[in-house]
């Protein structure tokens, strides 16, 4: 054990004493990173990968439109080992969540149960059609309704909107829900308050919506000033959006006073429930006076996240926004039957209120399935483990940084699922951005950085519950050396990573001039 690495992890040394970074090799690669170029570097733009014969094509066949091509196509002609080669090669140079610790704040990168994966790919499940007639989709109708039902249970809410397919996507729908009940009393009201300490996407989405946003200002120790908030409360206030615990890693311990406030004053609070993995088991929104909060399936309840899907964002309502919801939903009879309640038969069952759809069938059954399964498998208990792990490990790696990290709110009391650190005390023209491509070289996806926007230089670190101590130790040595040489002035570090396929970017050039197109 030492400074550096008060954990006791033991790095691996190179016995050679040569540094990786100095070692050329005649085909770029090392060992089994492999080098790869663009495809149109590989392949021949003057060839096919399959040979065609001339004659081969009837002109017919279009209807009598032209079937040759007027000018070369411009894809390059790879053979089929050689297609499958490149795209593998690029794929070994991903992070994934099997590889290792996935560090991003406020996204909860985290392990995926092989039991809910198999789950979703039984049949019946992996192959329904939307269209299908709903008596031969019985068991996954009972899916979405049982789902439901627990994720009314978990929040302590009224109803919930499952068809919405993501965050933002449940947000919006919040929101609708929320205009419609205000249309029907004939309250036209026009602003959305965001907290500083709500994500991103809270203001955006009521832009979107058709609402002016307007800014309440935090507290010292991250929270949401309530005296503030209170105060702009009036007749044109819609509602609040807050996300509990906030973007600072931090539980709102005032909420249901916000709530109270905000009910007297005619409005609805919407809860962003993205960060609910921190509080499933132990905490209820309902009971906090939520009236709308999306919940990320991939961030509490384990089903994939990332590449632009697939995902599941369903909405859970209050009694008073309940009949709002959008169509359709499940709905059980009294026979044990679950059967979808849309637009022909909403009215006669009582829901004749509702502000239409968000999506044009049901929303996402892989997700609806995997989630249900990781609910069931671990039961009351075990949804309250998963909460408490969270918490553990976000306050295992923040209070073993916070002596060589500045931690802004670490005197606020405990965290919650995710850590919040800052380039506070680093070496004069060193920043959050040298540390996070130190860590590549370690064999870490970065954290998230420069967010939340509340703090300069940000570094926001959520391990999450499916992490062991073994894992947090070797992650936590890593930021400690880097945090070290951030903090002396280490010049290299300015210039990592230095192990990875390619160096460092110039990530502005490339955001504002991407070349899209290949030119020979």
């Amino acid at each position: 054990m030492n400074e550096i690495n008060p954990s006791g992890w033991r790095p691996a040394m190179r016995e050679s004493g040569v540094p990786a970074s100095a070692i050329e090799t005649f085909t770029g690669n090392r060992a089994l990173q492999l080098e790869e170029a663009l495809i149109f570097e590989i392949g021949n733009l003057e060839h096919c990968g399959v040979d065609f014969d001339e004659d081969d094509f009837d002109e017919t066949l279009l209807g009598g439109l032209p079937s040759r091509r007027s000018a070369p196509v411009d894809l390059p002609g790879l053979t089929e080992p050689e297609a499958v080669r490149h795209y593998t090669r690029l794929s070994r140079q991903n992070y994934a969540i099997d590889l290792g610790l996935f560090p991003l704040g406020s996204c909860t990168m985290k392990h995926n149960p092989r039991l809910d994966e198999k789950v979703a790919r039984m049949p019946g499940f992996a192959d329904v059609h939307p269209l299908q007639p709903q008596s031969t989709v019985q068991g996954a109708l009972k899916v979405m309704n049982e789902l439901a039902q627990w994720l009314i249970t978990l929040t302590g809410m009224h109803g919930v909107a499952m068809t919405p397919k993501a965050g933002a996507h449940g947000e919006l729908c919040g929101l609708l829900c929320i205009r419609a009940a205000l249309e029907a009393r004939g309250d036209a009201r026009e602003v959305i308050l965001v907290p500083e300490s709500a994500h991103g996407t809270n203001p955006a989405t009521a832009a979107f919506a058709g609402y002016r946003v307007e800014n309440i200002p935090a507290t010292a120790d991250g929270r949401v000033d309530v005296a503030a908030l209170t105060a702009r409360l009036g007749p044109d206030v819609a509602g609040v959006m807050i996300t509990n615990p906030n973007t600072c890693g931090l539980f709102e311990r005032d909420l249901k006073t916000i709530s109270d406030a905000v009910h007297a004053a005619g409005g609805f609070v919407y809860c962003d429930g993205a960060n609910f993995n921190a509080i499933v088991g132990r905490v209820r929104p309902g009971d906090l006076g939520v009236d709308a909060m999306h919940i990320n399936l991939h961030k509490t309840f384990s089903t994939p996240h990332g590449g632009g899907g697939p995902g599941s964002g369903p909405v859970v309502l209050s009694e008073a926004l309940a009949p709002y919801g959008p169509l359709p939903f499940t709905a059980r009879q009294a026979d044990g039957t679950v059967h979808l309640v849309e637009e022909e038969t909403a009215a006669e069952e009582g829901h004749g209120q509702a502000f239409g759809r968000m999506c044009a069938f049901h929303g996402q059954m892989g997700m609806y399935t995997r989630a249900l399964a990781y609910i069931l498998s671990h039961g009351a208990d075990g949804l309250r483990q998963v909460s408490g792990d969270a918490v553990l490990n976000a306050n295992y790696v923040l209070r073993s940084l916070d002596d060589v990290l500045d931690a802004p709110f670490g005197a606020a009391g405990p965290c919650m699922h995710e850590a919040l650190f800052s380039d506070d005390g680093f070496a004069e023209g060193f920043s959050t951005l040298d540390l996070a491509k130190g860590l590549i070289d370690e064999g870490f996806h970065p954290m998230t950085v420069y967010f939340p926007l509340v703090v300069h230089g940000a570094m926001l670190v959520e391990p999450t519950e499916t992490e062991s101590k073994r894992s947090l130790d070797q992650f936590i040595g890593a930021m400690r050396s880097l945090a070290e040489r951030a903090r002396a002035g280490d010049e290299a570090l300015k210039s990592a990573p230095h192990l990875a396929p390619r160096r460092r970017l110039d990530e502005t050039l490339a955001a504002r001039k991407p070349k899209l197109v290949w030119k020979t």
